[in-house]
């Protein structure tokens, strides 16, 4: 008896075709499971159609991901914030902003204690302290009360020129040149991100004139905002993007955090602040996303410590 002939997908490819493009794409096994020996019938083939065809739709989605940015994730697993206005949300950040520049600051290993911070933010020297770490904690402060006047004057874009701004506040006495892209200035130094055990992250080469790090950055923004659906979707990937590429010498987390969060608060989703206790936790994630270039697990925990976390 001759083998059932596949059925047609809604766009005419047959079932044999979609189950070609879906294994190459390595979706059945992990998302449909394989199709059983010998089953060519068109039981197996309609019930598992629109499957297959997300599974294809997926994979698609995602080469274009990795193409723009360098990376791709499970857009299934991203959750919506909850949006209660920029006004809050700018009032929620002036009050935490002593917690947000610790927090920030314990990523980097500065040794100030919270209560250090709040002494230095008002303006009150903290003594026996190195001035390398206390010009890091006001460089944090003074670039989030600029981002917060960013976004309270609706000046705020995920744009070039408000992320060299943010990184010459951030980064201005620890790196090489800051406020603009690498190879813009006089330096031409390559960079790169320590994986421990695991190796080494190499970002895009460093060239005169940073040409190749503007394309990029263009073609990458350009995606996350006309491909990726939802604002914390969006403000997400573009952290992940900004750490990924190392557009600049350093304070490249801190800056594309920065970005992330006027993303947010721009349309009245709370900013969200990396706890200093979970400094390992964001060390690990952030390891295999560099290894992996697959951001779902960052996203994840980027949505779980957001203050809402567990209503939205």
């Amino acid at each position: 008896m001759a083998a059932a002939r596949l059925p047609l997908a809604s766009n005419g490819v047959s079932r044999t075709t979609l189950y070609s493009f879906a294994a190459e794409f390595g979706c059945i096994t992990a998302a449909c499971g394989a199709m059983p020996e010998g089953c060519a019938a068109a039981t197996y083939g309609e019930r598992n159609a629109r499957c297959i065809e997300r599974c294809i739709i997926r994979g698609v989605e995602q080469n274009k991901a990795v193409s723009a940015l360098g990376f791709a994730w499970d857009p299934s697993t991203v959750p919506d914030l909850p949006a209660h206005g920029t006004r809050r949300a700018l009032w929620r950040f002036s009050r935490m902003l002593p917690e947000y520049v610790w927090d920030a600051a314990v990523l980097e290993g500065n040794p100030f204690t919270y209560p250090e911070v709040q002494t230095l933010l008002e303006g009150i020297t903290v003594g026996g302290r190195r001035l390398s770490d206390e010009r890091q904690i006001l460089s944090l402060s003074e670039s989030a009360t600029n981002l917060h006047d960013l976004v309270e004057s609706s000046q705020f874009a995920l744009s070039k020129e408000t992320s060299d701004n943010l990184n010459r506040l951030i980064a201005c006495y620890e790196a090489l040149e800051a406020g603009h892209f690498r190879g813009e200035g006089h330096e031409l130094a390559n960079v790169s991100v320590s994986l421990g055990e695991y190796g080494t992250h190499h970002p895009p080469p460093t060239e005169p004139g940073g040409e190749n790090l503007r394309r990029i950055y263009d073609r990458g923004t350009a995606f996350i905002a006309d491909a990726v659906p939802g604002v914390f979707e969006q403000a997400g990937a573009y952290f992940l993007f900004g750490a990924f590429m190392q557009f600049y010498f350093d304070g490249n987390k801190r800056t594309a955090r920065y970005m992330m969060n006027g993303w947010l608060m721009s349309h009245g989703i709370d900013a969200i602040s990396i706890p200093a206790a979970r400094k390992q936790e964001f060390n690990e994630e952030m390891i295999d996303f560099y290894r992996s270039k697959d951001g779902t697990g960052m996203l994840g925990f980027l949505a779980s410590c957001h203050a809402e976390a567990e209503q939205a």
